[in-house]
């Protein structure tokens, strides 16, 4: 007979999922009750205050959708792209390609701006392809790469994309609760996020935000919304305002548990001091890594303190090392992906996982994997370089 699953304890310091808080965990134990229930209702609006708080944003049309970061950004071109459209993708990693694919979807064409993998996007060639296509509607970036650590000027793209009379997406997936997303401020039009990553909530949900300017260019489109689940002016009978809603579909009631205890615990630390404590977390390994003789992908005024490109020293076995640090020390660490497979490490510390405690132990266990393979460095260096840093920057 099948037994229950019973997965291992992982310190999870990947490119995500993150590892959850307890706090979260229990939420989601907590008796499932209907969707539609005023007491669940009444929830759902405390989730959209605390997603208005997280994204800096007083946007009505703010809400998780129920499925992954990737309907996120799926969101976000199905209704604001139409057939026909012309849109500029840039594109300087992983997620950048994935909008590209999503653009194309939409029965309209993307125009790429290329930048290279682990360089910001350019804002100068962002501005000369506007200029050479008059007729764009939109702007789409990643802010924050995932798959190679680089967070992009987002206030400046934005303000390119304006100037142009374009909308501006962002992908705020890796970005939102560990480094600042000023939505409001920098006059985002449309943005969404995961809430496997800083957020520290399981994965499963996608937080997004529409500016009025996007909100309206929904309520005015030609075309149906190709996905009918993802279709907003049709979300938001459920997730607007007031006791009164029209049911969508069936909400992950306990996962929306989850994410409203991740923002609870978000507010509780305060937005800006969590903001604060990636920062610590990532100049203490940072000092660590490089006591070591390791380098980083990013130049330091572009690095994302939450997640963490390293390349791997020359006769390293990269899948080897993170063999040994998932069965000798229970952590999880990320591959390099397309051009940067095998040539680089992805170090998450993000939300939960970003403490002190995970620094030392990564450092510690990465010391010793990398002694046995062979690499010359000074047993302790990384520690006390981790150890030199916290104490200056308490």
């Amino acid at each position: 007979m099948t037994q229950s699953f019973h997965p291992p304890q992982r310190i999870l310091l990947g490119p995500g999922p993150s590892d959850v808080s307890p706090r979260v965990l229990e939420a989601m134990g907590r008796p499932t009750i209907g969707h539609l229930d005023p007491v669940f209702v009444a929830m759902m609006d405390e989730l959209k205050c605390l997603l208005q708080y997280a994204f800096r944003t007083r946007n009505e049309l703010t809400l998780p959708v129920s499925a992954p970061g990737s309907a996120g950004m799926e969101t976000a071109f199905v209704n604001l792209v139409e057939p026909g459209d012309s849109v500029i993708v840039c594109q300087n990693g992983v997620f950048g390609l994935r909008m590209q694919e999503n653009v194309e979807r939409c029965g309209a064409t993307a125009v790429i701006v290329k930048d290279e993998w682990g360089q910001p996007v350019d804002p100068n060639k962002l501005e000369d392809t506007l200029k050479a296509h008059p007729e764009a509607r939109t702007v789409a970036f990643v802010q924050s790469e995932t798959s190679t650590g680089v967070e992009s000027d987002t206030r400046a793209l934005v303000e390119i994309a304006h100037k142009h009379d374009c909308l501006a997406i962002v992908d705020a997936v890796t970005a939102l609760g560990g480094t600042p997303v000023e939505t409001d401020d920098w006059k985002i039009d449309a943005i969404y996020a995961g809430s496997q990553k800083c957020l520290s909530c399981t994965p499963g949900l996608a937080p997004v935000s529409f500016s009025e300017a996007a909100a309206e260019r929904i309520r005015k489109r030609r075309h149906k919304v190709q996905s009918w689940f993802l279709d907003l002016n049709l979300v938001m009978a459920y997730w607007g305002q007031g006791a009164k809603r029209s049911y969508h579909h069936t909400a992950p009631i306990n996962a929306l548990y989850g994410l409203h205890e991740a923002l609870v615990i978000l507010e509780e630390e305060g937005i800006e001091h969590a903001w604060a404590r990636h920062r610590r977390n990532h100049t203490a390994l940072r000092d660590g890594l490089e006591a070591m003789g390791l380098r980083f992908l990013v130049e330091p005024a572009h690095r994302l303190p939450q997640l963490n490109a390293v390349r791997v020293p020359e006769g390293v076995d990269e899948a080897a090392v993170r063999a040994a640090l998932l069965n000798d020390y229970g952590i999880e660490i990320g591959a390099g992906l397309g051009p940067l497979a095998g040539k680089i490490w992805r170090i998450g510390l993000m939300g939960h996982a970003s403490n002190q405690r995970n620094v030392y132990i990564l450092l510690s266990a990465l010391e010793h994997i990398l002694g046995r393979q062979g690499v010359a460095l000074e047993r302790g260096v990384a520690l006390a370089a981790a150890q030199k840093r916290y104490a200056q920057d308490s």
